[in-house]
């Protein structure tokens, strides 16, 4: 017997989903507090913000998945994984608007601090399921 613990495929998965979609959204809400702090250049600057926001969402949620999820065995998981993460991070960070509606700036800078703090403890679940030793026998085919 050893002291490692096993490598657990769901805490991995489902961790890697997670701190992808919640590091990926607060790019996206990054970018909402910009473009309303920056409000009356909107017909300048508007779109370009917005834009750089989507695409730094679907980027580091896609990556940070796929990075996070190193330790599975399978590329395919480790691919949908990523794009879920990036569908994930849009959905999430699209949320800062209404939040903008109700409570303006400051209910968007608390939304971005709770997607932060959503990833960082997904990625410590993630962090956790990687384990050091194999994975548990007998419980499924590998």
């Amino acid at each position: 017997m050893s002291d490692d613990a096993p490598k657990d495929p769901l805490a991995l998965g489902l961790g890697s989903l997670g701190g992808g979609a919640g590091f990926g959204s607060a790019f996206m809400t990054m970018s909402q507090i910009a473009l309303r702090l920056l409000q009356d250049q909107f017909e300048r600057i508007g779109y370009q913000i917005l834009t750089a926001g989507v695409i730094a969402a679907v980027g580091v949620g896609g990556a940070y998945g796929w990075y996070r999820s190193f330790s599975l065995d399978s590329v395919w998981q480790r691919g949908v994984i990523a794009v879920l993460a990036s569908v994930g991070a849009l959905l999430i960070g699209f949320m800062a608007a209404p939040l903008d509606g109700f409570f303006g700036v400051a209910g968007m800078l608390v939304w971005l601090a709770l997607n932060i703090a959503f990833g960082v403890a997904a990625a410590r679940w993630a962090i956790k399921g990687m384990g050091k030793g194999e994975a548990g026998g007998g419980t499924g085919v590998r």
